[in-house]
């Protein structure tokens, strides 16, 4: 069952990737990252009710507090995420965001040490760190008319931008801290607890961001336009499920947690097919390095 749970998570969260950049991707629409919050608040929200009132999982103010600075950082770097996606592609975006794990390893060395780590586990930090720091490398200085021929194929162009690349590393930088804090909170917490206040706190930034975007900007929401992200949402939230369910089989963590890691070449892969991004063979090969790290990094469940 573990297999079939990873695989679930994997393409989950690779197709919540792809339909969270189809969602908004659309420069006219300025304020979608927002409706993107909007929509895995709901679908998050929805889930946390069926927790509580289905499987009866504690749930207080108190603990929606106690997890908060967690559940802030999270949220505030899936929006910057969401917004980064307007202007790089999800080829590029995503490994940088995920990323994030090669950070939290960065900063359990510094304040725990290294004695825990292997030199293979270390040298799949190193990969991660050095894909990511070239990834936007190659892209910040790519020629622009190579740039713009090879994204003839597509139906977006993306120029140079430094907020393009800024965009994606807050959210790297954002989530690495919230994991890195999420594994000391979780020492008072109980994992279904914690994990059910994230998702109510998600659904109050919802409706924050509804109250924002529809009552005073008076900004319309178009079902055609706003569907991609609930779908994406629906995937979020479905990965994040299968992810919890894929771990807790201990026998096989070692396979599980390498197949779930991997879930950004899967949405480098569907941009490829569905978004038709091209990108050079320097952004390939940063990519591979990223991936490799991710796995090793899987295999040693960092």
């Amino acid at each position: 069952m573990w297999f079939w749970l990873a695989l679930i998570a994997l393409f989950c969260w690779s197709g919540s990737d792809l339909f969270s950049k189809i969602g908004c991707r659309d420069a006219s629409d300025k304020y979608s990252h927002l409706k993107m919050v909007m929509a895995v608040g709901v679908v998050m929200g929805l889930h946390a009710g069926f927790e509580v009132f289905v499987n009866g999982v504690e749930i207080n103010f108190g603990i929606i507090l106690t997890y908060l600075p967690v559940s802030l950082l999270y949220i505030l770097s899936m929006a910057l995420g969401y917004l980064g996606l307007r202007y790089i592609e999800l080829s590029v975006s995503s490994p940088i965001c995920n990323s994030s794990g090669a950070l939290v390893a960065v900063l359990t060395f510094i304040f725990v040490g290294l004695d825990d780590y292997s030199p293979l586990a270390l040298f799949a930090v190193a990969l991660v760190c050095v894909g990511a720091i070239g990834l936007g490398v190659v892209d910040s200085t790519e020629d622009a008319e190579l740039r713009a021929a090879r994204q003839q194929e597509g139906n977006y162009k993306y120029a140079k931008s430094w907020l393009a690349l800024a965009l994606p590393v807050a959210y790297c930088v954002l989530d690495a801290a919230g994991t890195f804090a999420d594994n000391r909170v979780l020492e008072t917490l109980n994992e279904d607890s914690a994990n059910v206040a994230y998702e109510l706190t998600f659904l109050f930034a919802a409706v924050v961001c509804f109250v924002y975007t529809v009552v005073i900007k008076k900004d319309r929401l178009i079902p055609k336009m706003e569907a991609p992200k609930y779908i994406g949402a629906v995937c979020e939230t479905a990965g994040q499920f299968a992810y919890i369910y894929a771990i807790a089989d201990t026998e096989h963590l070692a396979m599980s947690a390498p197949i779930i890691s991997a879930y950004c070449a899967a949405s480098v892969l569907w941009s490829r097919i569905f978004l038709k991004e091209k990108l050079s063979w320097k952004h390939y090969a940063m990519i591979g390095l990223i991936v490799a790290g991710i796995v090793i990094m899987g295999v040693f469940d960092m």
